[in-house]
């Protein structure tokens, strides 16, 4: 078992008053079989006026936040406590072929709350490209443990991380023609080459241990959000991959909600009147707790 305290502070700055503003947050992690969530706080800078706390469609956390009197700066502090789990997640127990997986989709029920995140969404679309560029891996007959494998190693191979290459308007066309990007290019290329042979992805956010146990390398994206990708294998549910640091996610990663891709649980979100221009400040600190550490801070 491994215990974090989380600190993720969003700040905008405006070049003219704010006058109203209505925000979504996406900043509190999930309650999952291998995480437990301690404790998690939203503070808002200046007060918000309104604020409601609920789930969304996909099941995540989420602080709807109204601004009604002027600012000219807006700081959204997220402060949270978990304990994760062992996952053990072995990919070698997911041996029916990827073909085989696709057909099941349409025989039953039990998987139609999985169809969705097969077909297009806003940030992700199925394409030529994505088949051309991952169609050998998708060989005939080959266990879906072995295609996503593969998959997570290729783009963890071919892509190069860097920060100043996109944002969040930049295309998958335009990532794959320069293979570069960051967490979320990577993660959209996952779930784009996936959806374009039929296999179900969701796209994953959230967060990196900032300093690794020693011994161990430091990973890529930390002290920052994170995503990674998740695929839909029968044999074992969704199952979490990390193409950006080519492995598995474990006791390092840190889930804070799932969707169809980055628009579904962006951190933070909204639309306001006035502000004109904005300077836009993220912050994250992910930091190991002792079994003395006590209350949020």
């Amino acid at each position: 078992m491994t215990s974090y305290k989380i600190r993720h502070t969003t700040r905008y700055d405006y070049e003219v008053p704010v006058l109203h503003a209505q925000h979504l947050a996406h900043l509190r992690p999930r309650v999952l079989p291998f995480q437990r969530v301690g404790s998690s706080e939203v503070r808002v800078a200046p007060v918000a006026r309104g604020a409601l706390r609920s789930s969304d469609y996909f099941g995540n956390d989420c602080d709807t936040i109204e601004l009604l009197e002027p600012h000219d700066a807006l700081e959204v502090t997220a402060l949270s406590r978990v304990t994760l789990a062992p996952r053990g997640v072995d990919l070698t127990q997911a041996v029916t072929p990827w073909e085989d997986c696709v057909a099941l989709l349409r025989q039953g029920p039990q998987h139609f709350a999985v169809i969705e995140y097969a077909v297009d969404s806003p940030l992700v679309r199925a394409h030529t490209m994505f088949r051309s560029y991952s169609q050998g891996v998708f060989a005939p007959r080959r266990p879906l443990g072995e295609v996503i494998a593969e998959l997570n190693h290729r783009i963890f191979t071919d892509f190069k991380y860097e920060p100043s290459a996109t944002d969040i308007s930049t295309p998958l066309a335009q990532v794959m023609r320069e293979r570069s990007g960051v967490c979320q290019d990577f993660a959209h290329v996952a779930i784009a080459c996936l959806r374009s042979f039929g296999i179900p992805a969701r796209y994953v956010s959230g967060y990196l241990e900032t300093v690794p146990p020693p011994g161990q390398v430091r990973l890529v994206g930390a002290d920052a959000s994170h995503a990674w990708a998740a695929a839909y294998i029968p044999e074992l549910g969704f199952v979490d991959f990390d193409p950006t640091n080519d492995l598995l996610p474990d006791q390092r990663h840190i889930t804070v909600a799932w969707g169809r891709d980055f628009s579904d649980v962006s951190p933070l979100k909204g639309v306001v009147l006035g502000g004109g221009g904005q300077r836009l400040t993220v912050g994250v600190d992910v930091e190991p707790l002792t079994d003395s550490s006590s209350a949020l801070s």
